[in-house]
C-alpha cells in the first residue's frame, strides 16, 4: 500500500512538472520585464520627450509649414539664441553656429569621431570606407588616396578626362537635346558625366568596358536606392526599429539588401577589370590594390569613391544650373568672363577652357561656392561624442551623443552671412575682382580641420570646366522648378525630388 502510494506521488510530481517550470518561468520572465521597465524608467528614454520640438519631428507636424526637413532644421536653428537645438528623441544636439564647428573639427578633434553608431548606420552600403571609419583605417585611406591626389600626374589626367567627356559625350547630349527640343533631366545627365569621369580618374576605366549582367543605369539606381535607404535609418527614433527589420529582411531593410546586393556586383566588376589590365596604373584603386588585398575592403573603398565623386558632384552642378535658371545675370557674368580668361564669344565650338585658365576665372569659383553656401551638396555631418563635453555655447553633451554640424542650415543665418544671406550672390565672395575665401568652420562645405576633404581641388576642377563649357555654349532653363522653394529627396547628398527638367537653347556665336 504504502508503495502504491509513493508510485502516485512521484507520478504526480512528474505529471506538474511542466507547469510548476511555466510558471517559474514566467516569473523568471515577469522579475526580467519589470527590471527592463524600471532600467527604462530610469533612463527616461528618448521618445517620452514631450518637449515642442520632439513632438514635431514624432508627428511631422512641421510638415504643414515647412517643404523640407532641413528647412524645419534652419528655422530652429535660426531662432535658437545660441544657433544649437536639442533633439532628444534622435539624442541628437544640431549646431549651425561656426564656433561650435571650429570645436568639433578642430579643437576637440578627438572626442567627435564618426563614431560606431554612425558606422553601424552606413555598414552595409559604406563597410570600411574612408566616410565610415576612424582611427588607424582611416588615416590609412587618407593617407594614400591624398598622396595620389596631389600628384601633378594625376591632376593633369584628371583634367584630360574632363575635358574628354566634356566634348565626346556631355556637350554633343546637350546639342542633341537643343535640337530636339526634348526636356532632360539635368540632375540624371550630371550623375552619369560625373560617374564616368570617377571611373577614369580613380579606377583607370570606362564605364563601358564592364561586363555587367544590366545596363549600368540599373546599377546606378541601385546605389542611389542604397544612399537613399541608409540615410533613412538615422531619421529612426530608435535604432532597434531598423535592426529588427533587418534582423527579418522586411520592407526598406529588404529593399535596402538587394540595392546593395547590386552596389557590391558592380564594385567587384570595378575590380575585377582593373586587376584584368594589370598593375601599375597611375589611378587610385591601383594604389589601394598594391596595399590591400582583402577585396571585401577594396569593394568599400570602391563604393566610398564612387559616392564622393558621382554623387556630391553631381549635387552641386544640379543646384547651380537651378539657381543659373532664376539669375541670368550671373550666367551673363561668366560668359563675360569666360571670354575675357579663354578668348572667343561661346564654347560650343569644341574648344574647352584649360585648367590654367580655370583657375583664373574668379567669378565662375565665386559663383559656384555661392550655390553651395545655399546648397551644399552633403547638407549636414554628424559626429559621436567619445565623452561628456561642453560646446562653446555652453551646451552641455553627454558621451555617445550625436552632434550635427548643419551646413545648409549656416547658410541661412543671418548671423553668419548677413541680412541677404537668402540671397545668391556670388560678389559676396570677391574683393577687387578675386575670390576671396571664408573659414571652412564658417563654411564647411569641404569640411575642416583633419577630415578636410581631400577631393576638393579635384572637384572644383570638374564642376568649373563643366560651367565654363556649358554656359558659354548653352541657354539652361528649369521646368516648373525655382531654386527659391526646391524639394529634397532623402539621401546621403542632396538630391532634388523629381530631378531638375530643363530645356536647353544652344548659344548663337559671339552672343
Amino acid at each position: 500500500m504504502a508503495a502504491e502510494t509513493g508510485d502516485a506521488a512521484r507520478a504526480l510530481a512528474l505529471s506538474m512538472q511542466p507547469q510548476v517550470a511555466a510558471v517559474l518561468f514566467a516569473s523568471a520572465a515577469c522579475t526580467v520585464a519589470l527590471a527592463a521597465l524600471l532600467a527604462v524608467l530610469r533612463m527616461r528614454p528618448p521618445w517620452w520627450c514631450a518637449c515642442p520640438v520632439c513632438e514635431a519631428y514624432l508627428t511631422a507636424s512641421w510638415a504643414g509649414e515647412f517643404d523640407n526637413l532641413c528647412d524645419w532644421f534652419t528655422h530652429l536653428l535660426r531662432t535658437s539664441p545660441a544657433q544649437t537645438v536639442h533633439v532628444h528623441v534622435l539624442r541628437n544636439v544640431l549646431t549651425a553656429n561656426p564656433v561650435t564647428v571650429d570645436h568639433m573639427l578642430r579643437a576637440r578633434f578627438d572626442n567627435y569621431p564618426k563614431g560606431a553608431p554612425f558606422s553601424a548606420i552606413l555598414a552595409d552600403f559604406l563597410g570600411r570606407g574612408i566616410f565610415n571609419v576612424d582611427g588607424d583605417a582611416w588615416l590609412f585611406q587618407r593617407k594614400l588616396a591624398a598622396a595620389e591626389l596631389a600628384s601633378p600626374a594625376l591632376r593633369a589626367f584628371a583634367a584630360r578626362v574632363v575635358a574628354s567627356e566634356l566634348r565626346g559625350r556631355l556637350v554633343p547630349l546637350l546639342r542633341s537635346a537643343a535640337a530636339s527640343g526634348r526636356v532632360l533631366d539635368l540632375q540624371d545627365v550630371f550623375r552619369r558625366f560625373a560617374f564616368d569621369c570617377i571611373c577614369n580618374i580613380s579606377f583607370g576605366l570606362d564605364p563601358g568596358c564592364l561586363e555587367l549582367s544590366m545596363p549600368v543605369s540599373a546599377f546606378e539606381t541601385a546605389f542611389d536606392l542604397a544612399s537613399t535607404l541608409s540615410a533613412r535609418r538615422a531619421t529612426a527614433p530608435m535604432q532597434v526599429i531598423w535592426r529588427l527589420k533587418r534582423l527579418l529582411n522586411l520592407g526598406d531593410e529588404r529593399r535596402l539588401r538587394d540595392a546593395v546586393r547590386l552596389v557590391d556586383t558592380l564594385a567587384e566588376e570595378v575590380i575585377r577589370q582593373r586587376r584584368k589590365l594589370g598593375g601599375g596604373g597611375s589611378d587610385l584603386l591601383s594604389r589601394f590594390m598594391g596595399s590591400i588585398n582583402d577585396d571585401r575592403y577594396l569593394r568599400d573603398i570602391v563604393v566610398s569613391f564612387m559616392l564622393a565623386g558621382r554623387d556630391t558632384v553631381a549635387s552641386a552642378l544640379t543646384a547651380f544650373f537651378l539657381l543659373l535658371s532664376d539669375h541670368p545675370e550671373a550666367a551673363r557674368a561668366i560668359r563675360d568672363e569666360a571670354a575675357r580668361v579663354c578668348g572667343g564669344g561661346d564654347d560650343d565650338d569644341g574648344r574647352l577652357a584649360t585648367f590654367a585658365k580655370l583657375k583664373d576665372m574668379h567669378y565662375v569659383h565665386a559663383a559656384l561656392f555661392e550655390s553651395m553656401r545655399l546648397f551644399p551638396p552633403v547638407q549636414f555631418d554628424s559626429k559621436f561624442a567619445a565623452g561628456d563635453d561642453t560646446l562653446p555655447d555652453g551646451t552641455a553633451v553627454a558621451r555617445g551623443t550625436r552632434v550635427t554640424y548643419h551646413a545648409y542650415a549656416m547658410g541661412r543665418m543671418e548671423s553668419v552671412w548677413g541680412p541677404d544671406c537668402g540671397e545668391f550672390r556670388p560678389e559676396r565672395w570677391l574683393r577687387d575682382g578675386r575670390f576671396v575665401p571664408q573659414s571652412p568652420y564658417r563654411y564647411p562645405v569641404f569640411q575642416g580641420g583633419a577630415r578636410v576633404c581631400i577631393g576638393k581641388e579635384l572637384a572644383l576642377m570638374e564642376m568649373k570646366a563643366v560651367i565654363a563649357a556649358v554656359v558659354r555654349g548653352f541657354d539652361i532653363e528649369a521646368v516648373d522648378r525655382s531654386s527659391r522653394r526646391p524639394r529634397f529627396a532623402p539621401g546621403l547628398t542632396a538630391t532634388f525630388a523629381g530631378g531638375l527638367p530643363v530645356r536647353v537653347r544652344r548659344r548663337a556665336r559671339g552672343v
